[in-house]
């Protein structure tokens, strides 16, 4: 039994509070018995101490809009809410560099640095950043969006943090460093890690100037047509900063959109030169898809993906984390996530697996994201068939080398039919590091890749 008296007494001196958890404390589907809201690094070290001697299993959440993503923990004692880390720390703008505490949402993150024509070039789904989705939740996903293609995701992005262990010792890497642990770079060996190996608390970016003049392109057809238009685009000397593809479910046809960004006329020359690539139109705003997760809808703005099961989706609010709105899990809407990598070649064959897929097995499959070979899937249909149809994903890339299928957000029966993370490389190594860093495994315990 968990002794919230003790965990409010190591929290005292701090600042922060300790309470019982209520209904909405829950970590996709896994309950709490606690929640504890620290106001400072040094209250989230002195609650982890507590909370690994009282041998608590504690998770960390933010504003909750992905909380549901990666596999359920297999306990959820104390819900470690880091809203409380709202600050914005530095903003070095004649560095390019911006630091900030983990609660602060992206969204304020952002707004400030626009203020020097700067920007932080996550991409973030919008309804991740009308959730109020926080800079530990970014890194804890790892997610990143179009412009990828050319700045990075946010682990190539991220130039240190300071995080927090289990048995509550703080550590920093990277820029801003303060002391290294064991050699490892913490900022991007946490980024993606779904808060198991350290509780980030602060957390330092680079930066990239604001490009003032931007062009899309966009069009379409067939399936192998499109993916090849657009990996020419990728391997040309047009510089695109994204190339995004949009397959929705139950369709032969996709659309390419590239983006250009830069200064002046050279970004129109350069976007008729795509048009001619792709064969398509030039455009001064994006797609209506643009950034978004596909099989979602944002801002009451409905779009449904056509999928012949007649499953609609749509992104509601239900409780809410320090007055934020909270995103509802999908398993609700019945639409399984799964994030789909493959090669710059093996986007075609990823397309043609969905398409093969869906006649297969009577699911519908929307997929979305970089023609270089971070795309998502939106698959709709029953359990049994949604897993077939994963299974048949990742027929198409049958090695981690040549890319991976892993489910994000699904229900219960999804789980239980297929392993959500498929083969990974590198499984023992990552083992390992668990045991060094969580040694009793009491953060978010079971949630990442082989049961860390």
């Amino acid at each position: 039994m968990a002794d919230l008296g003790r965990l409010a007494d190591a929290l005292r001196q701090h600042g922060g509070e300790v309470r019982e958890a209520g209904p909405d404390d829950v970590v996709d589907g896994v309950p709490a018995t606690a929640v504890a809201r620290p106001a400072s690094a040094e209250g989230v070290a002195a609650v982890l101490r507590e909370a690994t001697a009282q041998g608590m299993a504690t998770v960390a959440r933010g504003a909750g809009t992905a909380l549901d993503w990666g596999a359920p923990p297999e306990r959820a004692d104390l819900i470690l809410d880091t809203t409380g880390l709202d600050r914005l720390v530095e903003h070095g703008a004649g560095d390019l560099v911006v630091v900030a505490e983990a609660g602060l949402p992206v969204s304020s993150l952002l707004e400030t640095v626009r203020g020097a024509a700067q920007e932080l070039v996550v991409d973030l789904p919008p309804g991740r950043l009308v959730g109020g989705s926080t800079v530990g939740g970014l890194l804890s996903t790892g997610a990143s969006g179009p412009r990828r293609l050319q700045r990075g995701g946010v682990r190539d992005l991220v130039l240190g943090a300071t995080v927090v262990l289990a048995d509550g010792t703080r550590a920093s890497s990277g820029g801003k460093v303060v002391k290294n642990v064991a050699g490892y770079d913490l900022a991007k060996l946490l980024t993606g890690a779904y808060g198991t190996l350290g509780i980030v608390v602060r957390a330092a970016f680079r930066l990239h100037p604001v490009r003032p003049d931007r062009a899309f392109v966009v069009g379409s057809g067939p399936l192998a047509d499109v993916a090849a238009r657009a990996r020419d685009v990728v391997a040309s000397q047009l510089a695109p900063a994204a190339v995004e593809i949009d397959r929705p479910a139950g369709s032969d046809v996709a659309e390419v959109a590239v983006l250009l960004e830069g200064t002046g006329d050279a970004v129109g020359q350069r976007a008729g030169a795509v048009a001619g690539l792709v064969g398509g139109r030039v455009q001064d705003g994006p797609p209506g898809w643009w950034a978004e997760l596909p099989g979602v809808s944002v801002g009451g703005s409905s779009r449904v993906e056509p999928v012949e099961t007649g499953v609609s989706t749509s992104l509601t609010s239900g409780g809410s984390t320090g007055g934020v709105p909270r995103v509802e899990p999908v398993e609700t809407r019945g639409v399984t996530l799964a994030k789909a990598t493959a090669t710059l070649t093996g986007v075609a064959a990823l397309l043609t697996a969905a398409r093969d897929a869906e006649q297969r097995y009577d699911v519908g499959i929307a997929l979305r994201g970089t023609a270089a070979g971070v795309l998502h899937a939106a698959v709709t249909g029953t359990p049994e068939a949604t897993a077939l149809a994963v299974g048949h994903l990742r027929a198409a890339a049958p090695s981690p080398r040549e890319g991976t299928v892993t489910v994000l957000r699904a229900s219960r029966e999804v789980r239980t039919a297929i392993d959500a993370w498929g083969p990974v490389g590198g499984l023992d190594l990552m083992r390992a590091i668990k045991r060094q860093l969580d040694p009793g495994r009491n953060l978010a315990p079971g949630r990442f890749v082989g049961g860390i």
